[in-house]
């Protein structure tokens, strides 16, 4: 899956907080906080956005409706989804898996732990 780009994490991050399809018209004005304007300087092109999105779609991260106009792009993935498996890639690019998931579990918070313990238990598979 691999990691995004800057302005690729952008759109990614309002679809999975949209949690719909959008066009990119949508997704650019979206992309217009303070925040976002101040990180890029300028407001984005609906040309950019688009060339963005094709680049997610290559990746597979986002679908495209061609049936509706304008097109709406939806996030195949969603945000757990994606991370769960950037953390299986670098698990499994680690020559020591076991010292690398003694090394996470060694920065969790108390809370994280617990949270662990409860999902690992027998019960939790049920």
């Amino acid at each position: 899956m691999g990691n995004l780009g800057v302005l690729e994490r952008l759109l990614m991050d309002v679809l999975w907080d949209s949690g719909q399809a959008l066009p990119a018209n949508e997704l650019r004005d979206r992309l217009l906080t303070p925040a976002a304007v101040a990180a890029s300087r300028k407001p984005l092109a609906t040309t950019t956005v688009l060339t963005v999105l094709s680049r997610l779609e290559t990746k597979g991260f986002v679908t495209r409706d061609r049936g509706s106009r304008p097109h709406l792009y939806r996030a195949v993935r969603t945000r757990a989804e994606h991370t769960a498996e950037l953390m299986h890639e670098v698990l499994g690019s680690a020559p020591d898996r076991q010292a690398a998931l003694a090394r996470f579990i060694g920065n969790v918070t108390p809370q994280e732990a617990e949270s662990l313990r409860l999902l690992l238990s027998p019960a939790a598979g049920e």
